[in-house]
């Protein structure tokens, strides 16, 4: 999605779209033929609680950015590598994040179709953003990068 500048990384897929294209199209599914079970009355404390988990973990890894002055909007600089709060647990927790969100919302809809694409959303994140990414951070940052990817697993 742009040219890699040297500073910023350039993804394949912008993160949103890679995680919000496959729960759009199961919640699609859904209006279109319906959900095939009834997901019950448990998805909903489990989606909110999902939706809260997100605001919260994602808010602290922003608050990161900015206190580290560097980069989060794809084209901006990259300045630093946080290895800090939720990144000391992940190397991504903003996609992390977001596929929570994913998760949350597809039980608040409710879209089973939505959950049954939420693995094709992992891929997509990893191929079009995380893959892209860890190459950038490796060209950018060199061994401070390489033994942080070996210490910090990539997901959870």
């Amino acid at each position: 999605m742009g040219h890699e500048s040297g500073e910023a990384v350039a993804f394949r897929l912008w993160p949103p779209v890679a995680i919000g294209a496959p729960l759009l199209a199961g919640g699609l599914a859904t209006l279109a033929w319906g959900d095939p079970v009834d997901l019950g009355g448990w998805r909903v404390p489990l989606g909110w609680a999902l939706v809260l988990l997100f605001a919260g973990w994602n808010g602290w890894a922003l608050w990161l950015f900015r206190r580290h002055e560097t980069g989060l909007l794809p084209g901006q600089a990259t300045h630093a590598m946080i290895e800090e709060g939720p990144y000391r647990l992940s190397r991504n927790p903003l996609y992390v994040g977001l596929l929570a969100l994913y998760l949350g919302l597809a039980l608040l809809a409710p879209t089973l179709w939505g959950i049954v694409l939420f693995p094709v959303a992992v891929l997509l994140v990893r191929w079009g953003a995380i893959r892209p990414e860890e190459r950038f951070l490796h060209q950018r940052f060199g061994t401070p990068y390489d033994e942080y990817a070996r210490r910090v697993r990539r997901w959870l």
